[in-house]
């Protein structure tokens, strides 16, 4: 059997089983997800035994540190996994909502009504805990799902597919509604990438080079962000005090993850009072500073900026840092270096505030909170499949509902149109 001719039967037995999966009560989909929590505990030696072949695989063909790391399952990501799918099972079922409703002149009763996406196809690399959490999310939110995680977590993977695939027949759905592509070979992904008369949605989940692969190669719609190049701008009117704290936040805390600060805009007027202080702080949380000449001149030690920083997602332990002469510039400078993933602006003019997040262009726009809070959880959607910096159809971060849709229905009592 080719290659193709395997894709597409998963795509086609995935659309079959998202036909089910549309009208499926919640009680129902909860416990399936319930059923592959208590199936994750009860299996915890046959997971580990197989992360093992992967680990072993990836450190003899020299995965660095950090890919090893985010490929390895512990006891404690097993828990984690079948706590979040426990919480998953909690939350609010979005599928058969009604919203906007209205009677119309002629007493036509109309409104929207909340529906699953269909099949969303999910691409991601080495995080074999990813397979649990998306399965979870779109299964919740009654889709059918086809994964595709690293070649490097395969044997990891198909082990929880196959703990996935037992919890949905424990409650009598399809297994066919949850699958893991079975193969390494990069050619089932452009292969599934073609496959838009079976598949609704792809979600790309990894590098910037993963993502900008998928967007070129698909025929089916793809939600997606590139990078997270996050600003924080502090207004002249700022809590200079609470800006350090905000700002060591946003950059120190977790600096590897895409809402975290990547470049520091600061009002000319308070430069030479706030760059001593985020930069005594910054120092103290092992962050060195990339300044433009102005911060420079203020901060005679650290390292000048190139062109490349403004631009620069550095996932690591390093901040760009640039004096404005006003919010115009500030919000210039976002327009241009911006990934439409997180700003914020630290203010206590209201006037300031409300313009910015009117007009600075992200999937979150924060005032005087750390960017850190661009999360699903942190947000109130209890859970998340990304952060899209697309617009169509979600933006910001994607919980349940937005892995939905909406289709008009209405009520007539006899109605024809004239």
């Amino acid at each position: 059997m080719t290659i193709e001719t395997q894709i597409v039967d998963i795509a086609t037995a995935a659309g079959n089983a998202a036909k089910i999966m549309a009208a499926v009560p919640r009680k129902q989909k909860d416990a399936a997800l319930t059923a592959m929590a208590g199936r994750l505990k009860k299996n915890t030696d046959t997971i580990r035994k197989e992360n093992a072949k992967d680990v072993a695989a990836a450190r003899e063909n020299g995965l660095s540190f950090a890919m090893i790391d985010r490929l390895t399952i512990t006891d404690t990501t097993i828990t984690a996994m079948a706590e979040g799918l426990t919480y998953v099972a909690g939350l609010n079922d979005p599928v058969g909502t009604l919203s906007d409703s209205s009677i119309r002149p002629n007493g036509l009763e109309t409104a929207r009504m909340r529906i699953p996406l269909g099949v969303i196809g999910i691409i991601y690399e080495s995080r074999p805990n990813v397979t649990v959490d998306a399965a979870g999310l779109c299964l919740k939110a009654g889709n059918a799902v086809i994964l595709r995680g690293g070649s490097e977590a395969l044997h990891s993977n198909m082990a929880l597919a196959q703990i996935i695939a037992q919890g949905l027949a424990d409650a009598g759905l399809p297994a066919a509604a949850a699958q893991v592509i079975p193969m390494r070979d990069r050619e089932a992904v452009d292969i599934l990438l073609k496959q838009e008369a079976l598949v609704d949605l792809i979600i790309p989940r990894g590098g910037e080079g993963l993502i900008r692969h998928v967007v070129a190669h698909s025929s089916i719609p793809v939600l997606k962000h590139y990078k997270g190049v996050c600003h924080a701008y502090v207004d002249d009117t700022a809590d200079l005090d609470m800006a350090v704290s905000i700002c060591v936040n946003a950059k120190a805390q977790r600096p590897g993850v895409c809402n975290a600060l990547e470049t520091l805009l600061v009002h000319e007027t308070i430069a030479p009072d706030f760059l001593p202080k985020i930069h005594h702080a910054m120092t103290q949380a092992n962050v060195s500073l990339r300044g433009c000449e102005a911060s420079c001149r203020i901060l005679k030690h650290i390292q000048p900026a190139t062109q490349e920083d403004w631009p620069a997602e550095y996932l690591d332990l390093i901040l760009a840092v640039r004096v404005v002469p006003d919010m115009n510039a500030a919000m210039a400078h976002i327009a241009e270096y911006g990934s439409n993933h997180t700003e914020a602006i630290i203010t206590t003019d209201y006037a300031n505030a409300r313009r910015f997040v009117r007009e600075v262009d992200a999937s979150l726009v924060i005032v005087n909170a750390s960017t850190r809070f661009n999360d699903g959880g942190e947000l109130g959607l209890g859970a998340e499949i990304g952060i899209s910096t697309s617009k169509l159809h979600a933006y910001g971060p994607m919980g349940i509902r937005e892995l939905t849709t909406t289709k008009f229905v209405a009520w007539g009592s006899g109605q024809i149109r004239n």
